[in-house]
């Protein structure tokens, strides 16, 4: 399997140490100190709905979507175990199209970071561009070349849980600093353990290239911060934190796609 088929169903105990009800409430905080309105948000990459079930706990009216239908499934039961009336899409994000705009964006857990190439960055932007109104915000997070060179770089992680046991190994690729990841998955049944693999690439781009492409895509940086907090990230952060708006300037009929 590959690009998080299979591994939908490990997904969340593998994610289990993310406060996700934190992070909303940061989200928010981001929002409201930049100005931004958070009535309507999109929650891009939206994986397994965590975030998503979280902001609309909070009275977001929230449209997730994501490229997985394996990760849609999982969240649409939690969405509705929580009951929570949030809007699923299965979209590749270099192909976002919504039906209309939205207030504003988020993008966590280094989703981008998934995005090996800059021009598929740089479509992603210019989608996102189309779809959040004018002046809206977008706040994403992405891996630091310092995580990927220091904390994952040539490493080797293994996690112990109830129903299955993880080996995930690293082989860093310092020409684009990229990090190509596997996911071995054991599970255990009657005695008996299964293998399921999965493949992940990740890539971290430079602060210069962050703050080209989102100029490029008529985005205002408004700020970065470190991860969960309103500081400037220091040498060693982990995570990027950014703010950006969009440009009245750069809103398009949207009809046009």
């Amino acid at each position: 399997m590959s690009g998080y088929g299979d591994f939908a169903a490990f997904y969340d105990a593998l994610t289990a140490d993310v406060d996700y009800a934190a992070w909303a409430e940061y989200l928010l905080a981001v929002f409201t100190r930049h100005g931004g309105k958070a009535r309507q948000v999109l929650d891009l990459a939206c994986g397994s709905g965590s975030l998503a079930i979280e902001l609309a706990a909070r009275g977001v009216e929230v449209i997730g979507v994501d490229g997985s239908e394996d990760m849609l499934a999982v969240a649409r039961e939690k969405a509705e175990d929580a009951a929570a009336d949030i809007m699923f899409l299965c979209q590749d994000m270099r192909e976002l199209d919504l039906y209309g705009t939205v207030d504003g964006a988020v993008c966590m857990l280094d989703s981008l970071s998934h995005l090996c190439d800059s021009k598929d960055v740089a479509e992603v932007l210019r989608r996102l561009g189309l779809f959040i109104a004018p002046d809206g915000l977008f706040v994403f997070d992405v891996n630091t070349p310092y995580k990927h060179r220091e904390v994952l770089g040539d490493n080797a992680f293994v996690f112990e849980e109830d129903e299955f046991v993880c080996v995930w190994r690293n082989r860093f690729l310092p020409a684009r600093c990229e990090v190509a990841m596997q996911l071995d998955f054991f599970l255990e049944e009657a005695g008996v353990y299964t293998r399921y693999t999965d493949t992940v690439r990740e890539r971290a781009y430079s602060m210069a290239t962050w703050k080209k492409l989102l100029a490029e895509a008529g985005f205002d940086l408004l700020s970065v911060y470190g991860e969960r907090n309103f500081d400037a990230p220091t040498a060693d952060a982990e995570r990027w934190v950014f703010v950006a708006r969009n440009r009245a300037v750069n809103q398009q009929n949207v009809t046009q796609e």
